[in-house]
C-alpha cells in the first residue's frame, strides 16, 4: 500500500491568494482564505499540525472569534496544553465560551456509533448561529483519527465529508478537518482530496484541483457501493 505522504507530495497543487468572504481576512497556513471554507489539512504528526495552525487559532482568539474544536478524548489534555503554550488563556476562553472543545462522543457519535445526520445538524446549527448580527465568527478545527473513520466506515465518512460542503457553502466560517498522513492509506487520502475544495499540504494553503462537487461525488459513492454489493453477491 502506497504511503499517503508520498502520494500527496506528487500532486500539482496551485498556490493562489484567496479573497475573504467577510470584512476581515482569515489567514491560515501562509494564505488568505476565501469563499471556499471547507479545508482538508494534511500533516505529518501532531507537532506539525499545531505549528502550522497556531497562528490561525491565535488570530481567531485575538479577534474575538469563537473556536470550536473536536478532538479524540484521549488527546484533550494535550490539545489544551498546546493552546496554553501558544499563549491562549485556556481557562478564561472556556469560561467565556470563546473556546468550545468537544469529544467525539459529543459531536460525531451517538451511543458510540457514528451519527452523520446529527453531526451535520450540529455543524449547521453552529455555523448558523455565527451568521446572526453581531455574533462572532466560528473557527472550526477537527482532528480526524483512523479509529473515528473506522467506526464510521470509510464510505459513510466520505459521504459525511462531502455533505459538509452543503452546510459550509451557506456561511463564511472556516471548517478545517485535519488528517495525519502517516495514519491513512493513499487511497483514502485521495478520496479526502475529492471532497474538500481547499487543502493544506506542506504547511501551505492551496487550491485543490481534485475537488468534486458533492452532487457528483455522492452519486459516484452510491455507484461504488452498488458495484461492491454486486461483486459480493456474485461470489455467493
Amino acid at each position: 500500500m502506497e504511503r499517503a505522504a508520498g502520494a500527496v507530495g506528487r500532486i500539482p497543487f496551485s498556490r493562489r491568494s484567496f479573497m475573504p468572504g467577510k470584512e476581515s481576512h482569515i489567514h491560515v497556513a501562509g494564505g488568505v482564505l476565501g469563499k471556499q471554507c471547507h479545508i482538508c489539512a494534511f500533516f505529518n504528526g501532531f507537532e506539525e499540525q499545531h505549528r502550522v495552525l497556531r497562528s490561525f487559532i491565535k488570530e481567531g482568539f485575538e479577534r474575538g472569534d469563537k473556536a470550536f474544536h473536536i478532538v479524540d478524548p484521549e488527546l484533550r489534555e494535550d490539545h489544551l496544553r498546546r493552546l496554553a503554550e501558544a499563549g491562549i488563556d485556556v481557562e478564561q476562553a472556556m469560561a467565556t465560551g470563546q473556546l468550545e472543545l468537544r469529544r467525539w462522543q459529543d459531536a460525531y457519535l451517538r451511543d458510540d456509533c457514528f451519527d452523520q445526520d446529527g453531526m451535520l445538524a450540529l455543524l449547521d446549527e453552529m455555523l448558523g448561529s455565527a451568521a446572526a448580527p453581531g455574533a462572532p465568527r466560528i473557527r472550526f478545527v477537527s482532528r480526524v483519527e483512523p479509529s473515528l473513520v473506522e467506526r464510521a466506515g470509510e464510505d459513510n465518512w466520505l459521504e459525511y465529508e462531502s455533505r459538509v460542503n452543503y452546510a459550509v457553502s451557506k456561511y463564511n466560517d472556516p471548517v478545517i478537518c485535519t488528517y495525519d498522513l502517516t495514519n491513512f492509506s493513499a487511497s483514502l487520502v485521495m478520496d479526502m482530496l475529492r471532497v474538500h475544495p481547499v487543502v493544506i499540504v506542506g504547511g501551505v494553503l492551496q487550491e485543490n484541483p481534485f475537488f468534486v462537487a458533492p452532487d457528483q461525488f455522492l452519486v459516484e459513492l452510491r455507484e461504488r457501493r452498488a458495484a461492491r454489493s454486486s461483486a459480493i453477491q456474485a461470489h455467493h
